[in-house]
């Protein structure tokens, strides 16, 4: 379920809120398409945690080279900091619509704030805090049926792809994949299931006794997670389309027009502008707050893993000075990205670009991993799943490839 909502992240708002300005619900369609997808890849990641009782950069490290350990490292590395910089952007841009202060005041807050509580405070309770945040996102579900919507045109255009091949359609629906289908999700959920073994004392000599009872519940739990996911970029994409896109504003460059959007939720009062850009400032704020955390551990995850350095949210910062390192030093790099004169809110959009395209050579390593017998044992994947995962791999790298010949 912290998979699910960090996937929901600034970047994805913002991402999802473009995709219906541009092209109206053009791409709807995506949320219902990459769910299956979405909903494989992170089950084949959680098992290889639960299962090996190790990260996936760890189990990279044991059955592949040195080389393709670096390579893997390089790219996570990459995109986790391109992403923490966009949305530190993001939360201090959207923060500035309700408090009248300077933005790079807002964004140096933010960033020694969850610095703070990631590193001092655990994780689990951090995330219990602002779980209820992400309710915000609830508003969006609530703004489709208070507006009024084509359902014959908006059913068709979610059950029936409509593609384009020009650049600017492969581009915005490469973004869509990579924001929904991230690099830090891969790592985040394998390393959150071998600390919930950990915690549950499921571990024997450093390796997990996995139930038949606890390979349900992950799944079932990844499930949900994924579903209640693509629920809300479904929702978004529908609001933008009906609110943005179909009264003209096509292209979103500032928190303010992608907070237009929610104004339907908050026309019946007098300050109908002021509510909606609280709404959206609360959820941005409260999923950044969820996501860079996220972002920042999962690139400590696989470093600390491939070093063999302690690692661990559950460790405090004596114990684990490598892993607290990386977290630190990923969240500044990202947030030196904010004085580069990027516009924050675009940078979201290419961020999810970048995303979707590291993604497709990791899911391939993963697809090996998850199929390996001598990894995985009785637990390897399964016909269904392999078709699917493989199925991710040759549907990203297709957009990718798509994005790039029509440049």
């Amino acid at each position: 379920m912290i998979t699910g909502a960090a996937d929901d992240d600034p970047s994805g708002i913002a991402t999802y809120t473009q995709t219906g300005a541009q092209f109206g619900y053009g791409q709807l369609w995506i949320a219902i398409f990459v769910l299956p997808l979405l909903t494989a890849i992170q089950e084949a990641c959680a098992r290889i945690g639960a299962v090996t009782g190790k990260g996936i950069a760890a189990v990279v490290k044991e059955h592949y080279s040195k080389k393709i350990v670096y390579g893997m490292l390089t790219l996570i590395l990459i995109a986790n900091t391109i992403n923490i910089g966009a949305d530190l952007g993001a939360m201090g841009a959207a923060a500035q619509l309700i408090i009248p202060i300077n933005f790079a005041t807002l964004v140096l807050f933010f960033t020694a704030l969850i610095l703070f509580l990631e590193i001092f405070m655990s994780y689990r309770s951090y995330a219990n805090i602002l779980k209820w945040l992400c309710v915000a996102l609830v508003s969006y579900v609530i703004t489709v049926f208070l507006v009024q919507e084509p359902w014959g045109t908006i059913l068709k255009a979610t059950f029936v792809p409509h593609i384009e091949f020009n650049f600017a359609f492969l581009f915005i629906i490469t973004g869509v994949m990579g924001t929904t289908i991230s690099p830090y999700m891969f790592f985040w959920e394998a390393s959150e299931e071998v600390e919930e073994e950990k915690s549950k004392g499921m571990m024997h000599d450093g390796k997990p006794k996995v139930t038949k009872r606890f390979m349900k519940r992950l799944r079932l739990d990844n499930f949900f997670g994924m579903l209640s996911s693509q629920i809300a970029t479904w929702c978004i994409i529908v609001v933008a389309a009906t609110v943005l896109n179909h009264n003209g504003v096509k292209n979103v460059g500032t928190a303010a027009q992608a907070a237009q959007a929610l104004e339907p939720l908050v026309h019946t009062f007098p300050h109908a502008g002021f509510l909606a850009e609280l709404i959206f400032a609360i959820g941005v704020i409260g999923l950044g707050l969820l996501a860079v955390p996220v972002l920042s551990a999962s690139a400590s995850y696989a470093i600390s893993e491939a070093l063999d350095w302690k690692a661990g949210l559950n460790l405090k910062l004596k114990r684990a000075h490598g892993f607290y390192g990386v977290i630190t030093i990923a969240t500044l790099l990202g947030l030196t990205i904010n004085f580069i004169g990027i516009n924050p809110i675009r940078a979201l959009v290419l961020t999810a670009v970048i995303n979707g395209v590291i993604a497709v050579p990791l899911i391939f390593l993963i697809a090996r991993i998850a199929r390996n017998k001598d990894i995985m044992g009785e637990h390897r994947s399964g016909t269904l799943s392999n078709v699917l995962v493989w199925g991710t791999f040759v549907v990203m790298g297709a957009a990718a490839i798509g994005m790039f010949a029509t440049l």
